[in-house]
């Protein structure tokens, strides 16, 4: 891809100066500029680049909304691995259909099959490079982690789990009131209980700053690796600074295993003991010790900015209600710019040749003006298939997010029934720690009963021998006790555990019915795009070859002087098409 570096209109690599102004093209930087992918996706600019993927700010042409459009790096195309791990960090996303998750729009391959999606265009700034100002303020900071829990809690609840959670994961965009609304990014080493085998035996993937201790001993880890995460996050954002610190990623990866975090306070910050206490078990090096899930700390973020006179961000519905765009009203498809400059070279022909042009520039113009009527049939074709995509679209979207509503009111349940379920086996171990106690006990005391049993021969009563009676009575009957309260307390626990148990299958029937309404709809929204893909496509071929017939119209013309203001006309609807 080519550009006027006048005028800034792109040309086909084979293109060798501009129509408009006559300049010599200039190669793109980014070769990917200035094309459409998919059809529709015009790349404008670049965003961002990374050694995985290069981000572009793009427009849907169909229907005039911007976008970011991320491609993979084509050195890594033909990497299967890297493709269906990409292709993975969409459909993550995309599942999850959540307001504190990046929105998914598109996914698929470029014409040199390279692997896109297309997400939302987010204006913000990621969280790290807010935490780098160092400690940020409770008012602030409760609210993104508020939002932060409750996408992850989305995410597990749907079976995804993170695995990369960090500051940079994290954009921090705006609402329409100027207030912070948190987006999690990148589900690119996202793990899903229905994709294991993407990660191969030994291999560890991760940021080692924000790694749990069992995600370095194992690849098997499960959700609490990512509230381990939180935790360092959330440490980082109070404090401006990490947990812990080292100069190399062995001595991280040690340090997360045997160093205790150190507490909020000894970095020299004041914050309420019980957002001091939450951090740290989040930082807990065994599993169990950390909260049940996301929604436990969620709940407890929730209460204490409460406490704290801080109100939490808006609610989940309410959040989704503000995001959802209207159902689409697709502008009609104009060529608007084609349309002037067809007028243009038609005076140009009048102005050049007064007695009639020669029969080869009338051809040129005919030509061109076939061309822009087939482009404009074409477009036109495309916005009607774009309109039933777009309620196709729509009706994805709200179907993902009733499911992920209906999702999310069982596992606030589940939650609130594995904190209950935890602390029903807590409670056991100190009737099951008596029960022992009075077995032991009960072990002396008997061998006591024996050796006065022995020296009587039970011939002649001894006083100790009815003492030792006594004492093996009376803690006989606190033995029976006791295990008749550790069965009250094993009972109530499997009581607990099963009404977790019921939940979780509740759940999973959700995610199935979820899973089966996508595939439903996945296979008509496939064939739209794909229709709207190849209809977008030749009406790319179709402006090239206009652009090529409309270089060969004006090159004879270029010389004459009498046509200069015309051409200057060209060139100011070229600046402003």
């Amino acid at each position: 891809m080519k550009s006027c570096p006048k005028c800034n209109l792109r040309y086909p690599d084979e293109s060798t100066f501009c129509f408009v102004d006559g300049a010599t093209l200039e190669p793109l930087k980014d070769p990917r500029i200035g094309t459409t992918i998919a059809g529709r996706y015009v790349i404008e600019a670049v965003l961002g680049e990374g050694g995985m993927a290069t981000v572009y700010r793009a427009r849907h042409a169909l229907v005039d909304r911007p976008c970011a459009v991320k491609v993979l790096n084509p050195a890594l195309a033909r990497d299967k691995l890297v493709r269906e791990r990409f292709r993975r960090e969409a459909k993550s996303a995309k599942k999850i259909a959540h307001p504190n998750v990046i929105d998914i729009f598109d996914e698929g391959d470029t014409g040199d099959g390279t692997a896109f999606m297309v997400m939302e265009l987010l204006d913000g700034a990621p969280l790290d490079s807010l935490v780098s100002n160092g400690p940020m303020p409770l008012a602030r900071a409760l609210p993104i982690m508020i939002q932060v829990a409750r996408g992850i809690a989305r995410a597990h609840d749907l079976e995804v789990i993170h695995r990369d959670l960090k500051p940079e994961n994290i954009y921090i965009a705006h609402r329409k009131d100027g207030s912070d609304l948190v987006k999690l990014l990148d589900f690119g080493i996202a793990r899903s209980a229905q994709d294991s085998r993407l990660t191969g035996v030994g291999e560890v993937f991760g940021t080692p700053q924000y790694m749990a201790p069992e995600r370095i001993t194992s690849i098997d880890a499960g959700g609490s690796q990512d509230l381990y995460a939180l935790g360092v996050i959330f440490f980082e954002m109070l404090t401006g600074q990490l947990p812990f610190d080292a100069n190399d990623v062995p001595s991280f990866l040690l340090k997360h295993l045997k160093e205790p975090p150190p507490t909020i306070a000894s970095k020299g910050v004041k914050v309420p003991p019980e957002l001091e206490q939450l951090v740290l078990s989040l930082m807990a090096k065994d599993p169990k010790q950390r909260p049940v899930d996301a929604h436990k700390v969620h709940n407890e973020i929730v209460a204490i900015a409460q406490r704290n006179g801080i109100a939490p961000p808006p609610e989940i519905d309410a959040e989704q209600r503000a995001g959802r765009a209207p159902a689409a009203t697709l502008p009609p498809v104009t060529l608007d710019h084609w349309v002037r400059r067809l007028l243009v070279f038609e005076q140009m022909l009048s102005k050049a040749f007064p007695r009639g042009a020669p029969q080869e520039q009338r051809n040129l113009l005919e030509k061109a003006r076939g061309l822009v009527t087939e482009i404009t049939q074409i477009r036109a074709a495309s916005v009607a298939v774009q309109r039933t995509l777009e309620g196709v679209e729509q009706k994805l979207r709200e179907g993902r997010e009733r499911f992920g509503r209906a999702v999310d009111a069982l596992g606030v349940d589940a939650s609130r029934a594995r904190d209950d379920a935890r602390t029903a086996r807590e409670g056991v171990e100190p009737y099951s720690v008596a029960v022992k106690q009075a077995a032991q006990m009960a072990n002396e005391i008997h061998g006591e009963v024996l050796h006065w049993e022995g020296r009587s021969g039970m011939q002649m009563p001894y006083r100790e021998l009815a003492a030792a009676y006594r004492k093996m009575a009376d803690l006989v009957d606190h033995w029976t006790q006791a295990v008749d309260l550790e069965k009250q307390a094993i009972a109530w626990a499997e009581a607990k555990e099963q009404e977790v148990t019921d939940l979780d299958f509740q759940i999973q029937e959700l995610r199935t019915h979820l899973q089966q309404f996508e595939a439903g709809i996945e296979q008509e929204h496939l064939t739209l795009e794909q229709k709207v893909a190849t209809q977008g496509q030749r009406a790319g071929e179709l402006e090239q070859a206009l652009m090529e017939v409309a270089a060969i119209f004006c090159a004879p013309l270029r010389e004459r002087p009498e046509l200069g203001p015309l051409f200057t006309e060209l060139e100011q609807g070229a600046l402003q098409a």
